[in-house]
């Protein structure tokens, strides 16, 4: 079953038993249907959304949620820090299993070895190369990192 309908579904569930992630996966169809929109404006035509797309959009809500907690934290806001906490759960639920360090490692040497990066200039082609393989499933500062150390040394 696609991802979508699978947010759709807990989405329809939610509603039935009345459960607070009804608000959270509320605003995942939300941007998810948006982004199909956008993209359907710029290619034309009717579109189902891709589970490429849906896990393009989970990964930036999730990124969204951590740097609100971070920042309501800062504020001493643990109210509305506490909110984003559940809704990047709700999130998290639906984005593939993190991948291990090593993994990611691993992956991040194949793709600078197939675009033929070898120094720090070629950053935006191994960073692009690198998150097409990782898809979503590890941190996107942990894996520049990892192409910054791989490019320098």
């Amino acid at each position: 079953m696609p991802l979508f309908d699978d947010i759709t579904a807990g989405w329809k569930d939610a509603m039935k038993a009345r459960d607070p992630k009804k608000d959270a996966l509320a605003s995942i169809r939300t941007e998810v249907k948006n982004k199909v929109i956008n993209t359907r404006t710029e290619g034309g035509g009717e579109m189902a959304p891709t589970d490429e797309m849906v896990l393009e959009v989970l990964v930036k809500m999730a990124k969204q949620r951590k740097e609100s907690i971070e920042e309501f934290t800062k504020a001493d806001r643990q109210d509305l820090a506490e909110k984003e906490v559940f809704e990047l759960g709700v999130i998290e639920s639906f984005l593939p299993k993190k991948l291990a360090p090593d993994e990611v490692a691993a992956l991040v040497k194949e793709a600078l070895v197939e675009v033929g990066a070898t120094s720090v200039k070629d950053l935006g082609k191994a960073m692009k190369a690198a998150m097409a393989k990782i898809n979503g499933r590890a941190d996107g500062k942990d894996v520049q990192n990892l192409v910054k150390a791989a490019l320098a040394g």
